[in-house]
């Protein structure tokens, strides 16, 4: 399911912007979240799994869609990886805290990081 967002918000990206940097952030910051999601669950759970590393890819996408045809990669680069480790502290801490139920983390992921993506 995150491999299919990713192809689908890297040919929308593409699309709507025309411009090359839209197509390389949109990789970048997903990367970028997959990576900081994946360490921020190791140093929380002891190990890493493909679904945290999905999630954050996903976070990183949802981050970037506002900003990726105006910002150069190495930000694309700092915004998934700040949509990463934000997005796992939300699923891994505000969840358990808050006791709500939500099975896909679509609250952590998408109505979380959203907004820090805009800013």
């Amino acid at each position: 399911m995150g491999g299919l967002v990713w192809i689908q918000c890297r040919q929308r990206s593409g699309r709507e912007f025309a411009a090359t940097s839209a197509f390389v952030n949109t990789h970048f910051a997903a990367a970028a979240a997959a990576i900081g999601w994946t360490v921020a669950e190791w140093i929380h759970n002891g190990k890493p799994t493909a679904l945290g590393a999905i999630s954050g890819a996903v976070a990183g996408l949802v981050a970037i869609t506002p900003a990726s045809g105006f910002v150069q990669p190495m930000s694309a680069l700092a915004i998934g990886l700040i949509a990463g480790v934000f997005c796992s502290f939300m699923v891994f801490a505000v969840k358990s805290r808050l006791g709500y139920d939500d099975s896909l983390d679509a609250f952590g992921v998408h109505g979380q990081v959203g907004p820090l993506g805009r800013c």
